[in-house]
């Protein structure tokens, strides 16, 4: 994979208030040109300085040679216009490349965004864990995503995930500034941001002790700890135990419910002992379980036939938590959950 880099120029973005008070000196304009290009950035989605008709020509001439707009280089797009999952091929200014995916729905439109490049984590029933970790992504990176992905819709953004490439709680206080930011600058309500984990407990309870209103996620995908060591070797670090108890800790700190997340996998987690485990491990608890049927990714793992899945699932309705089952899309260009990853050289 190429690895050049972009560019040595900094992005607005990545700019202080102190450094754009700055330049904006050094070239004779005033403070409130600040807040104009903050509004086209965050509100009007623009993709270049050109596109800043309030701008005088002058400022976005110096602008464009010396300022990238966006942190983020588009690399390709993948799905048509038209597509309601798309998916988006970034690189960043060390290199490393990204995806994030756009998702819309009647009542909604999603964005997936990515935290780091590759992933820190080794579950191998994950496509971006063939990847391995290249590197965490800065707040600014973040949001990008979304600002980016909200230019190729009409559609206003209404949510925003965090379960594209990587452990967001291994890049904590980025992902948490970057959830601020959109909150602040994108007018996006904390409770429509989400963000998911595979299990980092101690960092599980401290978003609950940081007092964050941002949704919590947790990949559980097993009942026990035999299961899943075998297919997220995070579990060797955090046990089950110490994962359910850290979760049952932040919903006593925040009386915020958390999805559980539930990959099903052919014979590794899907029989009718796993539901019913399943349902006396959460009893009680205030929770939602969301059943994903598992995407495959050309490794060991299958998803069940649909008999199975369904099977499953009927062994989950005694439970007294709420249910869902989550068909992914986009899995026809590997834009479904857990098939992010970069296979070729870009």
């Amino acid at each position: 994979m190429s690895k050049s880099i972009i560019s040595k120029k900094k992005s607005f973005l990545d700019l202080t208030s102190s450094e754009l008070n700055e330049i904006l000196l050094d070239v004779g304009e005033k403070r409130f040109r600040i807040k104009q290009i903050n509004n086209w950035i965050y509100n009007q989605n623009v993709r270049s300085w050109d596109e800043m008709i309030n701008l005088p020509l002058s400022l976005i001439k110096y602008l464009k040679s010396e300022i990238l707009l966006h942190p983020l280089k588009l690399v390709s797009i993948n799905g048509s216009e038209n597509d309601k999952t798309r998916k988006f091929l970034f690189q960043t200014t060390r290199g490393n490349h990204i995806e994030s995916v756009l998702m819309r729905e009647k009542n909604r439109t999603t964005v997936c965004v990515s935290s780091q490049s590759g992933c820190i984590l080794d579950c191998n029933f994950c496509a971006t864990a063939s990847m391995g970790f290249l590197q965490n992504l800065n707040a600014n990176e973040i949001i990008d995503q979304v600002i980016l992905l909200s230019s190729y819709t009409k559609s206003k953004i209404t949510n925003v995930v965090y379960m594209g490439m990587g452990e967001p709680l291994m890049n904590y206080r980025q992902v948490i500034e970057s959830g601020k930011l959109l909150n602040k600058n994108m007018g996006l309500g904390a409770r429509r941001i989400t963000i998911s984990t595979a299990g980092i407990a101690p960092k599980i309870r401290q978003i609950a002790d940081d007092n964050y209103s941002f949704k919590l996620a947790i990949s559980l995908n097993a009942t026990n700890d035999e299961v899943r060591k075998k297919i997220m070797p995070i579990t060797l670090k955090h046990s089950f135990k110490e994962i359910i108890d850290s979760a049952k800790y932040y919903y006593s700190k925040t009386k915020r419910l958390i999805t559980f997340e539930y990959v099903l996998l052919k014979g590794i987690n899907d029989s009718t002992n796993d539901a019913k485990e399943l349902v006396k491990l959460l009893k009680g608890f205030p929770c939602k379980l969301n059943i994903i049927p598992y995407n495959e990714i050309g490794g060991h793992y299958i998803r069940p036939e649909i008999k199975d899945i369904n099977q499953f699932l009927f062994h989950l309705k005694p439970a007294k938590f709420i249910v869902t089952v989550r068909w992914s899309n986009g899995t026809d260009i590997d834009a479904g959950c857990g098939q992010l990853a970069i296979r070729e050289k870009q």
